[in-house]
């Protein structure tokens, strides 16, 4: 809780709310957090929205008969799927270096769910988090990715992190690596974890293959250009 109040402190200073004063009809410091939290999202969101998904973009210029902006070949817009890519054709010959960050990283933004953004901000740290397969006879895997990271996110859907990891790691995210004995103890504790358990009591005989979870180098550009409480990013 600290360190998450320290993040939203620093994105309230951006925001130009106070978290030195209750917030008119907030009852307590916790509702303030998630006032400001909230606001931060709302920030968050009304900037993806200027960003334009190339599919709507050629799907309604097919609904009204015409075709996308851009030079170059012409394309039926009734075909939106070959419209769609003619759009990003386009783009790519027109953006700079820094548009063409920005709509990587905004498209990447869009895939994320707001428990995997809280996922992003513990890992944010630099600190490494346990994460375990659990594996049975002929190495079917019966869990892949459980992980203390989603308690010390405080995600809301903890039966889900799995996922979220498989998520973050196929978008580049997070590198998920061979197991770290600085975390031992740490791994020793997972191993105890409900999801773990469950997973480990439908085969007679399972281990336990560890990992370890961090943010990747894309991962850190990609936070520190999202990151609502800095505006200095990493090239």
């Amino acid at each position: 809780m600290p360190q998450r109040a320290g993040r939203l402190a620093g994105w309230a200073a951006r925001t130009g709310v106070s978290l030195g004063r209750r917030l008119p009809g907030v009852e307590n410091a916790t509702e303030s957090l998630r006032v400001v939290e909230r606001q931060v999202l709302s920030g968050l969101r009304k900037r993806l929205d200027e960003v334009d998904d190339p599919y709507v973009v050629a799907l309604s210029a097919a609904s009204s008969g015409s075709e996308p902006d851009g030079a170059g070949e012409v394309v039926l817009a009734a075909e939106p799927l070959r419209a769609a890519m003619k759009e990003l054709l386009d783009r790519s010959v027109a953006f700079d270096r820094d548009r063409a960050r920005e709509y990587l990283y905004a498209t990447v933004l869009r895939a994320l769910t707001p428990d995997e953004a809280r996922i992003l901000a513990v890992l944010s740290d630099g600190d490494a988090y346990p994460a375990v397969d659990v594996v049975a006879r002929g190495e079917r895997i019966l869990l892949r990715n459980a992980s203390t990271v989603g308690k010390a996110a405080g995600v809301i859907l903890p039966d889900e992190v799995p996922s979220y990891l498989t998520r973050l790691a196929g978008l580049g995210l997070v590198d998920i690596t061979a197991d770290d004995p600085a975390l031992s103890s740490q791994y020793e504790i997972l191993a105890t974890d409900e999801l773990v358990r469950t997973a480990s009591a439908t085969a007679k005989r399972v281990k336990l293959v560890r990992h370890t979870v961090r943010l990747s180098r894309f991962g850190a550009r990609f936070w520190a250009a999202c990151d609502p409480a800095a505006s200095t990013r990493i090239r």
